[in-house]
This record gives C-alpha cells, structure tokens and sequence, in this order.
C-alpha cells in the first residue's frame, strides 16, 4: 500500500500542492515548521495516493513510498 510521506522541514508554504490537488486532501498545518513556515498536512482518508502533489512540489516535500518506510 503507498503511503505519502511529508517531509515538514522542506515546506515554504507555496500551496502549489493544495492548488493541484484533486481531492483536496491537503492543508495547511496548525504548527511551524523551523523556518517558521506553515507546513502541509496530507488527509490519508480523502487521499487517492494519485501523486500530483509530488508532481508540483518544486521542494521536494512529499514522498510516496509502497511500503511506509521512507525517510525524513
């Protein structure tokens, strides 16, 4: 099963990800992340895993891995 894997530290806030994705399962936080920026947050109930939120991130926020066990 993938899962999406959201790498906080690397998020600028952009939206690019909210903007693009289909479902709408990504928001924006309710925390900072160290550089003081908003980080998303990814819905794992509305998420369909279709992987344009790795598509449009220009940061590299987002992993998907098929096995849970991708890196920080």
């Amino acid at each position: 099963m993938d899962v999406i894997i959201v790498k906080e530290e690397r998020c600028k806030q952009c939206g690019l990800c909210i903007e693009h994705c289909p479902k709408g399962a990504i928001s924006f936080a309710d925390h900072f992340n160290s550089a003081g920026m908003t980080p998303v947050q990814v819905d794992d109930e509305k998420c369909i895993k279709c992987g344009m939120c790795y598509t449009m991130c220009p940061d590299g926020v987002y992993e998907i891995s098929n096995n849970g066990q991708g890196g920080k």
